[in-house]
């Protein structure tokens, strides 16, 4: 799975080498940014488990290369939390708040479908991968989570808008994982589970602006 991070890693950088490389001449911007997010895992559990989405938080920044259509690759950190519970039908039904550590890798494209300084709107697509960096696991009445109970990371797609009003943008957001969540341990080999996670973050633009095209 190293190797695989590696590759990821490897593939975004050359990526946004190139495109800067051939977008020197376009609009450039980086837009560092912080919001909330709220994460749920579908797919197959295991009798008497449950998952309920919860509230945590982001932070990062990305960059956007090109002009009408543009580049945007971007980094975030973000403390994810899922509200995990098991119900063993005569044992008492426990609780307890997941919280996964989470680096985020971005490299989407996307399309300004309005193009003015006072106001635009974006539509942006592509790739993620999130790095797992640590497991919290909040126990309230006997279910424990560890590192070891998860993949290392997760592939993603992704999609969004972008709404920019003059110096400022907001942008919700929609990643759905390709793999599962857990890893092969053998208390978790039965969840077939992915994550889903929904974004909302705020935050600035810097550089070059409709006003300079």
């Amino acid at each position: 799975m190293r190797n695989t991070i590696s590759r990821t890693t490897g593939l975004t950088l050359s990526a946004l080498v190139l495109f800067t490389v051939t977008t020197a001449s376009a609009q450039t911007q980086i837009n560092p940014q912080l919001g909330l997010t709220y994460q749920n895992l579908t797919g197959k559990l295991v009798q008497g488990q449950d998952f309920k989405g919860s509230v945590g938080y982001t932070l990062g920044a990305d960059l956007r290369f090109g002009n009408r259509l543009f580049f945007q690759p971007g980094v975030f950190l973000s403390r994810n939390r899922t509200i995990s519970s098991y119900d063993g039908g005569n044992v008492i039904e426990s609780e307890s708040k997941l919280i996964t550590t989470n680096l985020k890798l971005r490299a989407l494209v996307g399309y300004r479908i309005i193009d003015s300084y006072q106001f635009d709107l974006r539509l942006v697509a592509g790739p993620s991968y999130d790095v797992l960096m640590s497991v919290d696991g909040k126990d309230n009445n006997g279910i424990a989570w560890n590192k070891g109970d998860f993949s290392t990371g997760s592939f993603n797609v992704e999609a969004g808008l972008g709404f920019d009003m003059g110096m400022f943008t907001l942008a919700p957001m929609a990643s759905f994982g390709l793999n599962r969540a857990f890893s092969d341990a053998a208390s978790v080999k039965d969840i077939d589970s992915r994550y889903i996670t929904y974004g909302l973050t705020i935050g600035v633009n810097f550089g070059d602006d409709d006003k300079n095209d």
